[in-house]
Formats: structure tokens, sequence, C-alpha cells
């Protein structure tokens, strides 16, 4: 299946696709209709909630997002339709910065694994500050993964630019699913497609303004080796991404649920 047919059209945001139609290593494909990432769904239109919520059935949504964005930012329209869950799951320490853009501290401690030089290389500051985010708040990560493994309904994860965190999260439950890993890495760099339109939104809001402005767009391009590198962290830290799931109280169950939800 074509990658674009993946993405979602919607008038208030755009970098929201489906999970589906990724190739899993037993020769498989994920499920369209199931689960869905995305960006900042403060913009949405009431048409976009009567094609998320009636039209494709929205039943949960998990918001990545820190408290100070919530409080800034408001917590989104589709808090208002009383058929959609909404799942809070901040992957910050809440202290210090919080938006996607410069993630590079939480509550005071730099995120990187591999030291505090200031001029480590650009990718494994970015893988650093992924890592950081299981780090800080493995809670929230299982939490996260454990409303998009639920069966009634579908599931929208985002955060600010549907990148960064976004890009986490769903890498795991992509992993849990058995997709292959050039699919995972193939999907988190594919918001480089909408990252021109995703910077516009951002940049009209006065909480992601400063944190972009002074940057060139390339900045804050989704790599495919950040990705790659976030991975084989985890492999050799823990042997792959099941290994620190299990670590942080993931189980056999959970796994069998998320298998179900995605896989054909």
């Amino acid at each position: 299946m074509n990658e674009h047919e993946r993405w979602i059209a919607l008038d208030g945001a755009v970098n929201v696709r489906d999970l589906g139609g990724l190739p899993t290593a037993d020769g498989g494909a994920t499920r369209f209709g199931r689960i869905l990432r995305g960006d900042n769904l403060q913009g949405l239109t009431a048409g976009d909630l009567a094609r998320l919520v009636g039209e494709f059935k929205l039943r949960h949504v998990v918001d990545l997002r820190s408290q100070a964005e919530v409080r800034l930012e408001g917590p989104g329209p589709l808090t208002r339709m009383p058929e959609v869950g909404h799942h809070h799951h901040s992957l910050f320490a809440e202290a210090g910065r919080f938006t996607d853009v410069e993630a590079d501290t939480i509550d005071g401690d730099r995120v990187l694994p591999w030291g505090r030089s200031p001029k480590v290389d650009e990718e494994l500051r970015v893988t650093g500050y992924y890592y950081g985010y299981l780090r800080a708040r493995p809670d929230s990560v299982v939490a996260a993964l454990r409303v998009l493994a639920r069966d009634d309904g579908m599931a929208l994860v985002h955060c600010a630019a549907g990148k960064d965190r976004t890009g986490v999260v769903s890498a795991l439950a992509l992993a849990v699913a058995g997709v292959t890993r050039e699919a995972i890495i193939a999907d988190y760099a594919v918001t480089g497609e909408r990252l021109e339109g995703v910077l516009a939104r951002l940049r009209a809001s006065d909480t992601y303004r400063a944190d972009l402005d002074g940057k060139p767009a390339d900045h804050h391009l989704p790599r495919p080796e950040y990705m790659e590198q976030f991975l084989y962290t985890l492999d050799v830290r823990f042997g792959g991404p099941f290994g620190w799931l299990e670590r942080n109280g993931w189980t056999d169950g959970d796994t069998e649920a998320l298998r179900s939800r995605l896989i054909a």
C-alpha cells in the first residue's frame, strides 16, 4: 500500500496518519482503522471532529504533551466529545523545558546517556532525549501503549509536532506488533513530508514559537538515523524494545492485546 494513502486529511491538523499498512517480519501487515498518530489537535474543526468521531469511530486520545502545554494551549476540542476518552501521559518530568523541539533537559538533568558534552553529535543528542522520555516517564510510556491496545474503537496518540514523543511511542507500539525495523524507521521519517506545515502551525502559537525561531527548518527533520540509533540503544542496553518494556511492567497479556489490535 502506498504510504501516502495512510495520511488522514483534516483541516485542523497536518501530521495525522494511520499506523496501518506497515509490513511485519512474518510477512503480514498492520491493520488500518486501529491507531492514528498525530500532531497538535487544538485546531480541529467541526468537520474534523465529525470525521474522526463519527466516520472513524475515534474513542481514545492519548495526549503526550506536558502539563504546561495543556495549560497554555488548552486540552483541545476533542475533549468536548463525550464518545472520546482522554488519557494524558506526559513524557516529561514536568520541570524545565516543555516542548517537543528542545527537550534536552528533564528536571534539570541532561538526558544524554552517553555523557554531558555540549559538543555531542546531533544524532546522539536527539537519540539522547528520546531515551530520556523512557528514563523520566516509563509509567507514561507503558500506560500510553496500554491505551493503544484497547479494542473499543480507534485510538489516536499525539503531542505537539507528532514527531518526537509520538514517534517514540509509535515506534514501540509497532515493535510490539512485529513491524520490521526498516518500516518503523520509515514511518518515523515520513513526518518530514509534513514538516513545513507542522512548523508553520507551531510558530503560530506563543507556546512553541520561541523554541522554533532562529533555527532552520532542517534542524527539526526526523532523520532516519535518529530512530535507528534510538532502537539500537534499546538493543544494546535492554536486548531490544521488549526488554525495556518488560523491565517496566509490560506483560505477555499486554503484548497479545496490542498485537491483536494491530495485526491482520
